[in-house]
């Protein structure tokens, strides 16, 4: 077996490690169904998902149905563990949040890939068994624990009122979309103008940041994580995770790092783009001066 190969193997044993270490930590004491926690069946339930798709996809060297898969395993996760738990006014807010989230997300990256006919970043790794698996891995433990404040809010069956935090985080969640639906939007329409063939976008919110849609995605799951907040204790606590490793994932792992690399590719050596890079953030919206 290749170095290369061993290397993903690793990276795929390592992510499932993380996801059951954690599951099993935040699952001590709580209620079990069928002998698992919440917990536990969420992070099955996300793994077990992206592997089964993950086979026809490779088999297919397809790429299509990626983010779709990611978004049913979310929504599917949710449903498992609102079921599970008591009825309250966190767990209905909480989970619908992640569904409408979900529905959003999933049905326009579906859409865009349908459109388009590939996602350019899958071109080289689709063809590769081990980092293809190490994506669908990925996203697997991106499941698991973006909802996990929400996941371990449900699971602790505390039925506090919502109260001022709830509001906070229903405005965060809601400051989060906009900016996200916004920006799809408004690139979806600069690309699909004839007149911009081969150029970057830096109207409208991307002329705030040149990653507007991330942030949004951010403030997106520090509203859930804000909103789940008061019926965490304890051990619990590590539902916290969940905002912190969206950042991580979006600046350092895919999505920015990825995307500066190819927008370096295509317009490095345009001055108008360097220009652009010197002027906009990279993620927090600055609006620009006249």
């Amino acid at each position: 077996m290749q170095k290369s190969a061993l290397k993903a193997l690793l990276a795929v044993l390592v992510m499932a490690a993380i996801g059951l270490l954690l599951a099993c930590a935040v699952g001590r004491g709580l209620p079990t169904y069928g002998g698992l926690s919440m917990p536990l069946w969420s992070l099955l339930i996300a793994f077990g998902v992206q592997w089964l798709v993950f086979i026809p996809a490779y088999l297919n060297r397809t790429e299509r149905f990626y983010d779709l898969t990611g978004a049913v395993s979310n929504i599917a996760v949710v449903i498992v563990c609102f079921n599970l738990s008591i009825e309250t006014e966190r767990n209905y807010l909480l989970a619908s949040l992640i569904v409408i989230w979900a529905l959003r997300l999933g049905g326009f990256l579906f859409w865009r890939v349908c459109v388009d006919g590939r996602d350019t970043r899958f071109d080289k790794i689709k063809i590769n068994f081990y980092r293809f698996l190490v994506t669908w891995t990925l996203q697997a433990l991106w499941v698991f624990l973006i909802s996990l404040a929400a996941i371990l809010a449900m699971a602790s069956g505390v039925d506090a009122p919502l109260g001022w935090t709830a509001g906070i985080g229903v405005l965060c969640w809601l400051l989060g979309m906009a900016l996200e639906v916004t920006a799809d939007a408004q690139k979806r329409r600069f690309r699909a103008d004839s007149r911009n063939q081969g150029q970057f976008i830096r109207q409208g919110l991307w002329a705030w940041s040149r990653h507007p849609n991330y942030f949004g995605e951010i403030l997106v799951w520090i509203g859930v994580c804000i909103i789940a907040f008061p019926a965490l204790s304890g051990c619990l606590y590590l539902g916290l995770l969940s905002p912190l490793f969206v950042i991580l994932v979006l600046t350092k792992v895919t999505g920015i790092p990825l995307l500066e690399a190819s927008a370096n590719r295509r317009w490095g050596s345009d001055s108008d783009y360097q220009q652009y890079k010197a002027q906009t953030p990279l993620l927090i919206p600055r609006i620009p001066r006249p």
